[in-house]
């Protein structure tokens, strides 16, 4: 079976699963890695600062990227505050 790896990326850095995980294919290492993501999302949303952002990839056995999952916190529009007193 073909060896997987898992990346979680934060604004503090990169983590990388050094334990590949083995599957039977692309889609069934696909459907592991989006209920790991959900698993983690309400944890890592709660802290989630404003423009950052937080990924997780899912690495072949070369540890090339195949697929990605990304939550982005980004201001569009800041409002103009009077200074304070």
């Amino acid at each position: 079976m073909p060896l997987f790896f898992f990346r979680i990326r934060t604004v503090d850095g990169t983590g990388i699963c050094n334990d590949g995980v083995e599957f039977p294919d692309r889609d069934a290492a696909w459907k592991e890695m989006t209920l790991v993501c959900a698993d983690m999302i309400s944890g890592v949303s709660r802290h989630l600062q404003e423009n950052a952002e937080w990924q997780i990839e899912l690495l072949d056995k070369t540890k090339r990227t195949i697929f990605r999952i990304r939550l982005v916190a980004k201001t569009l529009t800041r409002e103009k505050r009077p200074p304070a007193a």
